[in-house]
């Protein structure tokens, strides 16, 4: 089984305030890795170096590796690149507030893609991978914040798919889902392994 992310000797401090010390971790291409503890032991810091979201972070310093294709994220110069690679679905949906088609057509678009036809076809392709398309075929041009939560939070990975990622960050994706929303979107995940790295927070022993 191939590697897709390996960690090596990474520190991150949240100012004086250390949330993470010497990991170091072999992530598997096409599988679900899950990383589960008690809150505030650093799952959610530990992923979000893996897109750069702790960039985001005032005061936060981060050391040692994390190697994608070979690529230390952690000194890449285009985080949109790294971001287009490494998407994140977050624990509560966060739908932009668009219509259902332009929340998906939107990652293409910044990307300078003009092609309207492709655009389109990306759209549908990645709304069926996410097991929405049928939901909401008839409603591409509606507001996404008329979706139920499970309805969002599934548009969210489509949102992922569409600008071809290579891994998904799940943060906690089910935390305020009904358990019917939930066993949807664990279905979804174990179908994504097929194609896609997933590494997912979880407090569920059962995922």
């Amino acid at each position: 089984m191939d590697i897709k992310i390996k960690v090596s000797d990474l520190n991150f401090y949240y100012g004086n305030t250390q949330a993470l010390k010497d990991i170091n971790l072999d992530i598997f291409e096409k599988n679900v890795t899950a990383l589960i503890g008690p809150s505030g032991c650093g799952k959610s810091t530990l992923i979000r170096t893996f897109n750069r979201m702790c960039d985001l972070v005032p005061n936060a310093r981060v050391e040692g590796s994390v190697m994608l294709n070979g690529e230390n994220i952690l000194a890449a110069q285009d985080v949109v690149k790294i971001r287009r690679k490494v998407g994140m679905v977050f624990q509560k949906p966060n739908p932009f507030p668009k219509t259902i088609f332009q929340n998906i057509a939107y990652g293409l678009e910044i990307n300078n893609c003009k092609d309207k036809n492709f655009i389109k076809d990306k759209v549908e392709e990645s709304l069926r991978k996410a097991a929405l398309w049928d939901d909401v075929k008839e409603r591409l041009n509606e507001s996404a914040l008329g979706l139920s939560g499970g309805q969002q939070q599934r548009l969210c990975i489509a949102r992922a798919l569409a600008v071809e990622a290579e891994v998904i960050l799940f943060d906690e994706p089910c935390a305020s889902l009904d358990p019917i929303s939930t066993a949807k979107i664990e279905e979804l995940i174990l179908e994504l392994k097929k194609t896609y790295t997933i590494i997912i927070v979880t407090h569920n022993m059962q995922q």
